[in-house]
């Protein structure tokens, strides 16, 4: 039984999407029109919202820019341009093959810097990151900190792993090999625990996980979320090792610009010791522990760190 079950997952892997099959997706709370550009022969896919100075949305993974979508509201209404590009391989962008993509940090941060290029963002860009947006954006960032304006953390990390600081088994499980490929990829099983894991409440508001998941309904479409899981370095001679090690040595640079950091402490994988670690490197961040929020502190907390990270970047005190 088992066995014909994981034939069949591992048989549906073969499949290939359409390259555009997801670039219309609507979401019910998403409250945008998808736009996309070509970055590096693979269509991105984001949302531009508003005019005025940009703010960079930069998601995570298992999640996409519909997981911004109160900031996408609130902050055109407030004066700013609001921009939430999805990862190649997430959301509303194309869809390649490992063999066509390498689905690394390394890309990801070329990707975003091409991105920012190909809009002509010339004048100061404020940054939101959250998840793994953070080593992606900030790796970016502190290499062009005279493009900077203002940068908001949201649960992410910008630094190798702790010494000491070992991943939930729940990650270590899903990069294990073919058990990994098919929970992650196969079932979805990272996608759909996330929904569980990432809130401090018994569950998540029916609108917000539809649209968490809406991009990642098959396991052609997950194979972004399976490589951002393999990607992460547990030991220094993983691919991701060296971006990390640079983005430490650089960070503190950030500390020159305004900082906010929005923490929700019950986060099973960026948890307190991340949070402590990270303000070594940027000691003058504004930084709001929330006791009562988890990964998806934005879904747990938006009533806060909405009204928040909008007052933040337009300047008022």
């Amino acid at each position: 039984m088992i066995g014909s079950v994981i034939g069949s997952v591992i048989g549906s892997l073969r499949t290939r999407p359409s390259p555009d099959d997801l670039a219309a997706l609507t979401v019910a709370g998403h409250p945008s029109t998808p736009r996309s550009v070509e970055i590096g022969g693979h269509r991105m896919s984001y949302v531009d919202e508003g005019s005025g100075p940009p703010v960079l949305l930069v998601h995570g993974n298992p999640t996409w820019s519909f997981y911004w979508r109160s900031l996408l509201a609130a902050l055109p209404a407030a004066g700013m341009r609001a921009i939430a590009p999805d990862h190649i391989g997430m959301g509303r962008s194309a869809r390649p093959s490992a063999d066509e993509y390498p689905h690394t940090l390394r890309r990801r941060v070329d990707d975003l810097g091409a991105f920012v290029d190909a809009l002509e963002l010339d004048e100061p860009i404020s940054l939101v990151v959250h998840d793994w947006g953070g080593p992606i954006a900030l790796s970016w960032a502190v290499e062009n900190l005279e493009r900077l304006d203002k940068v908001v953390l949201l649960n992410t990390a910008a630094f190798p792993l702790p010494a000491g600081h070992r991943l939930p088994w729940t990650l270590q499980v899903a990069r294990l090999p073919v058990v990994g490929d098919v929970a992650v990829r196969g079932l979805g099983a990272f996608s759909r625990g996330a929904l569980a894991l990432g809130t401090t409440r018994r569950w998540l508001p029916a609108e917000a996980r539809r649209g968490l998941l809406a991009p990642y309904a098959s396991p052609t479409h997950r194979t972004a979320v399976h490589a951002f899981v393999q990607d992460i370095p547990t030991d220094p001679g993983d691919p991701a090792q060296p971006v990390l090690e640079r983005l430490a040595t650089r960070l503190p640079l950030l500390d020159e610009l305004p900082v906010q950091v929005w923490w929700g402490l019950q986060d099973p994988v960026f948890d307190v010791r991340i949070l402590d670690e990270l303000a070594t490197y940027l000691p003058h961040a504004e930084v709001h522990r929330l006791a009562d929020a988890g990964h998806y502190v934005l879904e747990d907390a938006a009533d806060r760190i909405v009204p928040g990270v909008r007052d933040f970047l337009a300047g008022s005190p």
